[in-house]
């Protein structure tokens, strides 16, 4: 992960964050290739980056506010995954620009459309509650630039595959990225379907 470059004010936010010291493996092979725009399994246990590494790479692709519509939608497993995930955003760049709304099952739907329409650059959320705000036409599509799956080997067992691969039709410009604990088959249909020419990162 060679911090001279990305952006300078992400670079001071991974030193100070501590992240330059020991960065992990999957981090330092990872982080080029999602800033290249490529498609990407990133494959490593629990605990080994994947996270802060996805949060490195989706803030330097979009850099700063600019589209009313989001340009990166993320799924995760719980309320506090996404949480988290927004967390790190904010400890990379304090006062970080880019706008994130998260999304869940049991929120006020109509309020997180609304908040999404006000203008947003990264949507983090469960896979049923961003099935439901697709259903209401909640999370506009026509930007989108990077589909993310966060822990996919656990999120595609609770029927999320369709609803990412729902969203990845049509879409032949956007990055696809897949984080798993594991390698699951479930993975194949997304070679079959989606994905150009993957990068397959697998780190024990």
């Amino acid at each position: 992960m060679k911090l001279k470059k990305l952006l300078p004010i992400l670079a001071e936010g991974i030193i100070n964050a501590g992240f330059d010291k020991e960065p992990k493996e999957i981090q330092t092979l990872s982080v080029p290739k999602i800033k290249s725009g490529t498609d990407i399994y990133m494959i490593s246990p629990e605990g080994r980056g994947k996270t802060t590494a996805l949060a490195i790479g989706v803030i330097q692709r979009l850099k700063a506010p600019f589209e009313e519509a989001p340009r990166a939608l993320i799924m995760v497993e719980t309320k506090e995954k996404a949480y988290e995930f927004e967390k790190i955003l904010d400890k990379l760049i304090p006062g970080n620009e880019l706008r994130t709304m998260i999304v869940f099952d049991k929120g006020d739907i109509q309020y997180q459309k609304d908040e999404i329409y006000e203008g947003c650059d990264v949507v983090i959320g469960m896979p049923r509650r961003i099935n439901e705000l697709l259903n209401i036409s909640g999370i506009p599509l026509t930007k989108l630039q990077m589909l993310i799956a966060d822990d996919a080997d656990i999120l595609f067992k609770q029927k999320a595959q369709a609803i990412y691969l729902r969203i990845a039709d049509g879409m032949p410009k956007c990055q696809f990225i897949i984080t798993a604990n594991e390698w699951s088959d479930k993975f194949d249909l997304l070679d079959d379907q989606i994905m150009k020419n993957p990068v397959v990162l697998e780190v024990e």
